[in-house]
C-alpha cells in the first residue's frame, strides 16, 4: 500500500513516529468511530453521512417519472426502442413509412438543403400525403416553405426478426436527428401517422431529465436556488410574526398587525374571512394547515401576511416600514423549497406519487414503510434492486441504534454527540465490511436504557458477520454482553495504565475484596454510590408554561431551585428542544429584561427573580483554537506564567509573562506558532500532523525553555497531568508565592470533576464531550469567580465516566447545589437520575412520538409509575440500595 503512493506522500509517511508497542499480531483492518464525530458543513446532514442522500439520488434518477405539475401528466421521451415495441403490437407484414419533418436551417435556401439532403442518400419525401422524389422536388424549382414537407427515412414492414427490429431502431434513430427530435410513422395504407418525440417535454414546456446531480443539494444543479442548499433563507420568521398560537386571528395573532397603522388588514381579513371558509375564532394552534396559508398568502377576498411585508419592502424608503422590517426578520425555512434544499424540479420526479424531498423530511421509521410499500414493475425492479438492497440495510441499522425518529434532511451540526456516534457507526455497517476490527468509543453515549439491547444486536451482527469489535464502555448491559473484558487500571492518569483484570465479563464481579478493580468492586456490589439521604426541599420553582418547539406542542413543567433536576426520556423525546430551546431562552430573556423576546417558545413564571444567571454546559469544545488547553479554559495558565516571569533568571533578562505563551508573538516557536505540530495537507488522504522540526514539539523558543521554577520550565509543567501539577504545586507550597496558590485553588477543581489524568497542556481538540464538559464544570467550582445564584444545565454529563468518577461528578454537583445554585441535567444514567431531587421524564416515545411530559416527581414517586419507560431502570437501582 505504502509503496503504491506517490514520493511526495511517502517522505512524510517516513517522518511518522512508530506505534509504542514492541509488535501486534493478528491485526485487521481497522475502523475508528470516536466521540470526536465531524460534523461537517452547514450541508451536512444524516442522509449525506449515512451515504442514504447518495444511494437515493440514484434510485430517483434512473427509475423516478416525471410529473407535470400543472397537468399531472407524466413527462416522457420517446425512445427508439418504445417506438419499436408499439410498432411490433400492430399486425404482422403491415406496411409503413418513417418519415422526419423537414426544417430549413437558417441561411440555407430550400434547393440547396434539398441538395444537401440528395447528397446524404435520402431520395424520397411526402408531400400532403403523396409520395414524391427530391429529383422531382429539385426540378420544379422548390418554395422557401419546407414546413409540410416530411423527409422519407425507411419503408418497412412489421415484423417481430431480431433484424428487422434493429433495422427500424437505426431508422427512428436517423429519423430524430433530422427531424430535430420528431419523428412520424406512417401506415401506408391509410396514411394515418403517429408522432412521436424524444425530447423531454409535454405541450411545448421542456422540462430537467433526472439526473444523479439533480438530486444534490451540494451541487449547483440541484441546489434551490434561493437558499443554495441551505434550506433556510434570511426572511420574515413566522416564529416572531405569530409569536403566541394560543391567540385567534380575531385577538390579534398576527403581532405586525396589532398597531394602528396595520389595523387595516387585520380589519379586512376579520370582515371577509367568512367568505373564504376562514375561523377567525380559532386558535392559530388549532387552524388547518390549509387555512394558516391562507393568512399567509391571502385570498382572492383579502390580502395575507406575505402581501403586507411586500407593502413595506416597496415603501422602503420609510424608516418606519425598515423598522417594522427588522423587527420581524431573522432565519427562517426557504419558502421555495420548504427546507428540503432541492430545486422545483426534483419535487417533480416521483416513484408511485413519493418525491425524494418528501423523504428526506418524513421520520426514518416511515421512509423505511414508505420503500416497502412500493409496487415496481418487473423492470424497475431490476433497476432498483441493489440500490433498494442498500438503502433498507441502512435505514435498518439507523432503527436498530434507535435513529428512526431522525430525518434525512436533519442537519448534522443539531444532532448530540451519541446521535453523531450511532450515524457514523452506521456509515460503516452499511459497508458490510468482514474481517475488520471495529473500534468504539461509547456508543451508547445518548441512549436510554431501553434502547441498549438494540444497539447490543448491531454489535452482535457485526461480530457475527467475522468482525472483531472492541468497545471502550461503562455500561453494565454492554460490559455483561461481551464475550472478553479488559479491565484498565488500577486508577487514572500515573496511576493507571495497568491490565487489571481480563476475561468473561461473569468472572469479573467475583473477584476478591482486595483486588485493585473499581469495574469488578462495583459491578458486585460492595462499591455503590450512596443515595443522598434526603431530597431538598422543593418551595420555590421556575414554571414552564405552553413550551412549543419541535415535536412540543403545549408543555407546562416545574423546575425546583437549589435542586438537582434531571430530565429523561427515550432518544428523540424532545430532551434537548425542552432544555435548550425553551428553557435557557425564556430565562435569557427574562435575565435580560426582554420577556417578550421569546414569546413564541412558552412563558416563564415563578421564583425567576431568585435566579441571577445562567449557564448552559454543553459538550461542545472548550475552545476554538487547538492551542486551548485545561490551564487556559480555567486560568490557571495565567498564575503558572506569573510565577516563571517572577524567577531571578526572568526578572534579569526583563521577561514579562506574555513571553511565556503560545498564543501570542515573542517567545512562542514561531515555525508552527505555538501548536508544536506543523499539519502536511495529504491532497487525497487525510491530513498528518507532524512534531515541528524546530522546536521539536516544546512550543517555545530555547530562552524561554532555559527558564525554570523548582527546576522545571514551561514545557515540563504543561506536559504534566492534572494530578502531578497538584501534587508538584502542594509539595513547593511553603514558598507561599501568592501565584502558586492561586494555580492550586483553580486546578483542584478540575481533580475532583475525575480529570486528574488529563495533561494541564493537552489540546482542546483531543478531548471527549463529557471531558470538554467536566473542564466547564471544573471552571465554575471556583467560588471565588461566581457570586450570583445560577442555573446550570448540564448535557449528558456522564459521557465517558466510570461509575467511580460518577460519583465524584455528582460529589460536584453537591458542590455548586452547596453554594446555592440550580442544577438541571439531561441524563440516562440511572446514578444520576435517582441521585436527583425532582425528575422531568419526557415521553413516550420519540420525534413524533414524543413532546410530552409523562412523569414530574422524585426519582422515589418514577419507580412506581406504570407507563414511563425509565420506571424500571429506576426502581432495580433504588431497590439494589435498600
Amino acid at each position: 500500500y505504502v509503496e503504491s503512493l506517490s514520493s511526495y506522500a511517502r517522505q512524510f509517511l517516513g517522518r511518522l513516529d512508530k506505534p509504542d508497542v514492541d509488535g501486534i499480531d493478528g491485526i485487521t483492518p481497522a475502523i475508528a468511530i470516536e466521540q470526536r464525530t465531524s460534523v461537517g458543513g452547514p450541508r451536512s446532514t444524516v442522509g449525506t453521512r449515512t451515504e442514504l442522500q447518495d444511494h437515493l439520488r440514484l434510485l430517483f434518477a434512473r427509475i423516478g417519472r416525471t410529473i407535470d405539475p400543472v397537468t399531472g401528466r407524466e413527462v416522457m421521451r420517446d425512445r427508439p426502442t418504445d417506438v419499436a415495441q408499439w410498432v411490433a403490437g400492430h399486425e404482422e407484414g403491415r406496411r409503413f413509412l418513417v418519415t422526419a419533418p423537414l426544417q430549413r436551417p437558417a441561411g440555407k435556401s430550400a434547393a440547396d438543403w434539398l441538395e444537401l439532403l440528395r447528397q446524404q442518400g435520402f431520395s424520397r419525401v411526402l408531400q400532403e400525403d403523396q409520395s414524391t422524389t427530391l429529383d422531382d422536388l429539385l426540378e420544379g424549382q422548390p418554395a422557401d416553405d419546407l414546413n409540410r414537407l416530411e423527409l422519407v427515412i425507411d419503408r418497412l414492414t412489421v415484423d417481430p426478426d431480431p433484424a428487422a427490429t434493429a433495422r427500424l431502431a437505426d431508422s427512428l434513430e436517423t429519423a430524430f436527428f433530422e427531424g430535430r427530435g420528431t419523428a412520424y410513422v406512417v401506415w401506408a395504407d391509410t396514411f394515418e401517422r403517429r408522432g412521436f418525440n424524444d425530447r423531454f417535454e409535454i405541450d411545448g414546456r421542456p422540462f430537467i431529465e433526472p439526473t444523479p446531480e439533480l438530486f444534490a443539494f451540494q451541487s449547483p444543479v440541484g441546489a434551490c436556488p434561493r437558499c443554495e442548499g441551505f434550506g433556510t433563507t434570511i426572511g420574515i420568521d413566522p416564529a416572531l410574526v405569530i409569536p403566541d398560537p394560543r391567540l385567534t386571528l380575531y385577538e390579534d395573532a398576527v403581532a405586525p398587525w396589532r398597531g394602528e397603522q396595520a389595523q387595516e388588514w387585520k380589519q379586512q381579513l376579520c370582515l371577509r374571512a367568512a367568505s373564504a371558509g376562514l375561523s377567525i375564532h380559532t386558535p392559530w394552534s388549532e387552524l388547518t394547515e390549509q387555512a394558516r396559508d391562507m393568512v399567509w398568502n391571502g385570498h382572492a377576498t383579502f390580502q395575507g401576511i406575505h402581501a403586507y411585508f411586500a407593502h413595506l419592502e416597496a415603501k422602503s424608503y420609510k424608516i418606519q416600514n425598515r423598522v417594522q422590517l427588522s423587527r420581524f426578520r431573522g432565519k427562517t425555512t426557504c419558502p421555495d423549497c420548504k427546507g428540503s434544499r432541492l430545486r422545483p424540479e426534483a419535487h417533480w420526479v416521483q416513484i408511485h406519487g413519493t418525491s425524494l424531498p418528501s423523504l428526506l423530511l418524513m421520520p426514518i421509521h416511515r421512509v423505511l414503510s414508505t420503500l416497502d410499500g412500493w409496487r415496481l414493475s418487473p423492470a424497475e425492479e431490476a433497476i432498483a434492486q441493489r440500490l433498494l438492497l442498500e438503502i433498507r440495510r441502512r435505514l435498518g441499522y439507523l432503527c436498530d441504534v434507535g435513529l428512526d425518529y431522525l430525518t434525512l434532511n436533519r442537519q448534522s451540526n443539531t444532532l448530540s454527540g451519541g446521535e453523531s456516534q450511532r450515524i457514523a457507526l452506521t456509515a460503516c455497517l452499511g459497508s458490510s465490511l468482514v474481517g475488520s476490527t471495529y473500534v468504539l468509543d461509547e456508543p451508547s453515549i445518548g441512549l436510554h436504557p431501553q434502547d441498549t439491547q438494540r444497539l447490543l444486536r448491531v454489535m452482535h451482527g457485526l461480530r457475527d458477520l467475522g468482525n472483531t469489535v472492541l468497545v471502550v464502555e461503562h455500561d453494565d448491559e454492554v460490559m455483561a454482553a461481551a464475550d472478553h473484558l479488559i479491565d484498565m487500571g488500577p486508577d487514572a492518569g500515573a496511576l493507571g495504565g495497568q491490565v487489571v483484570f481480563e476475561g468473561p465479563p461473569a468472572a469479573c464481579a467475583h473477584l476478591p475484596s482486595d483486588h485493585p478493580s473499581h469495574t469488578a468492586a462495583y459491578l458486585s456490589g460492595r462499591n455503590a454510590i450512596p443515595l443522598p439521604p434526603r431530597r431538598r426541599p422543593t418551595t420555590e420553582r421556575l414554571e414552564i408554561l405552553h413550551g412549543r418547539g419541535n415535536n412540543i406542542e403545549d408543555l407546562s413543567a416545574s423546575i425546583p431551585l437549589y435542586a438537582l433536576t434531571a430530565i429523561t426520556g427515550v432518544s428523540g423525546s424532545g430532551k434537548s428542544t425542552f432544555a435548550h430551546d425553551i428553557l435557557v431562552p425564556l430565562l435569557e430573556a427574562s435575565l435580560q429584561g426582554l420577556e417578550g423576546l421569546h414569546q413564541s417558545r412558552g412563558e416563564l413564571r415563578g421564583a425567576v427573580h431568585r435566579i441571577g444567571a445562567v449557564e448552559r454546559v454543553d459538550q461542545n469544545p472548550i475552545g476554538k483554537s487547538s492551542r486551548s488547553n485545561p490551564a487556559t479554559y480555567v486560568k490557571a495558565f495565567d498564575d503558572i506564567r506569573n510565577l516563571l516571569a517572577d524567577t531571578p533568571t526572568a526578572k534579569m533578562r526583563a521577561y514579562k509573562p506574555g513571553l511565556f505563551s503560545f498564543n501570542v508573538p515573542g517567545g512562542r516557536c514561531e515555525t508552527c506558532e505555538g501548536e508544536g505540530t506543523v499539519t502536511i495537507g495529504m491532497q487525497f488522504m487525510a491530513d498528518i500532523q507532524l512534531p515541528c522540526d524546530v522546536c521539536k514539539g516544546k512550543r517555545f523558543q530555547e530562552y524561554i525553555l532555559a527558564i525554570r521554577w523548582q527546576d522545571k520550565n514551561i514545557d515540563d509543567i504543561l506536559n504534566m497531568t492534572i494530578q502531578e501539577a497538584v501534587d508538584f504545586f502542594e509539595t513547593h507550597l511553603a514558598s507561599s508565592k501568592t501565584h502558586l496558590r492561586k494555580a492550586l485553588q483553580k486546578l483542584q477543581p478540575l481533580l475532583d470533576v475525575g480529570l486528574g489524568y488529563v495533561r494541564l497542556g493537552q489540546s482542546a481538540s483531543t478531548f471527549s464531550g463529557g471531558e470538554a464538559q467536566r473542564i466547564k464544570l471544573a471552571a465554575f467550582l471556583n467560588p471565588s469567580d461566581r457570586s450570583a445564584r445560577t442555573l446550570f444545565l448540564f448535557d449528558e454529563p456522564t459521557t465517558g465516566l466510570h461509575v467511580h468518577d460518577v460519583r465524584r461528578l455528582l460529589d460536584a454537583f453537591d458542590a455548586l447545589l452547596a453554594q446555592g445554585h440550580t442544577v438541571v441535567v439531561i441524563e440516562h444514567h440511572t446514578e444520576v437520575i435517582v441521585h436527583a431531587d425532582h425528575v422531568i421524564e419526557m415521553g413516550p416515545g420519540g420525534g413524533e412520538h414524543g413532546g410530552k411530559i409523562i412523569f414530574q416527581g422524585t426519582p422515589e414517586a418514577l419507580a412506581e409509575h406504570a407507563e414511563a419507560p425509565t420506571a424500571p431502570y429506576v426502581r432495580k437501582r433504588l431497590t439494589s440500595r435498600k
